[in-house]
């Protein structure tokens, strides 16, 4: 365009609205400053859509690399769990074989009990024997 806001001249074809690379004719000469402009922006357009694929692939690594740590934690998670399993199958184990000694000591507990009980109260019947006997043993004044 020139100062007036006119349209410009192309050598081979007359007027023209534009002179970017869109009308660019093979043949035709062109300006090497608009070329290196041109090559700029395709450039930096290739940067930018470059660090916009970037940020999506770097958020797919971080991504699969939580998804890594997460299954080895569940891996050892599960083993964990296998190891408390088969701890809790032994000591169940272990429980029913005690169990029969077990029993016996509650049925000796309950037997001990009976016995302290018969003897506490053979223990008063004997005092009161004693103290009967001490008084009809006892001179009298």
């Amino acid at each position: 365009m020139d100062e007036s806001g006119g349209v410009t001249d192309s050598p081979k074809r007359g007027p023209t609205l534009s002179t970017s690379t869109s009308s660019f004719e093979a043949l035709d000469p062109h300006d090497p400053n608009l070329s290196k402009l041109a090559t700029k922006m395709f450039q930096k357009t290739g940067d930018f859509i470059s660090s916009e694929l970037m940020g999506p692939l770097e958020d797919y690594k971080l991504l699969e690399n939580m998804n890594r740590a997460t299954i080895s934690k569940y891996s050892d998670m599960q083993q964990i769990t296998e190891n408390l399993a088969a701890s809790n199958a032994d000591l169940n184990v272990k429980l029913e074989e005690l169990m029969p000694s077990l029993q016996q000591i509650d049925q000796i507990d309950a037997t001990v009990t009976q016995i302290e009980v018969a003897a506490y109260k053979l223990d008063a019947y004997t005092q009161q024997l004693e103290a009967k006997f001490k008084s009809i043993t006892a001179p009298k004044k």
